[in-house]
């Protein structure tokens, strides 16, 4: 028996604004059924990755997320830039043992982390 990856849950506050937010972060196609109650976003053709699905819950984001999603990027001050005037928060950079990032909030509040590529 084998798994798959089918898709990816965001819970939001408005499923159709913060699956819009990730559609333009990572150039995929937002469905053009995207509600405030339930939106998706396809898999790229060109990385077949999962299914980004975002269904409206009541309560607001409280606590630190458990999963994340961690990007690379070529150049990271100019995607920096891009992610902030999408809507993205800059929280802090870290660099450890050759090892740098920067992490990030959506406009939820759910964290994300930026690497060279």
């Amino acid at each position: 028996m084998s798994l798959e990856v089918l898709g990816i849950s965001f819970d939001a506050q408005n499923a159709a604004a913060l699956a819009g937010f990730w559609s333009r972060v990572l150039a995929r196609d937002l469905g053009d059924d995207a509600t405030e109650e339930f939106a998706s976003i396809a898999p790229s053709t060109g990385d077949g990755g999962p299914l980004l699905m975002f269904r409206r819950v009541p309560e607001g984001k409280t606590v630190k997320n458990r999963v994340h999603f961690d990007l690379k990027a070529d150049d990271v001050q100019a995607e920096t830039r891009r992610l902030i005037a999408l809507g993205a928060r800059e929280l802090r950079s870290f660099g450890e043992n050759n090892n740098q990032w920067v992490s990030f909030a959506d406009p939820e509040g759910n964290e994300f982390d930026l690497v060279p590529a």
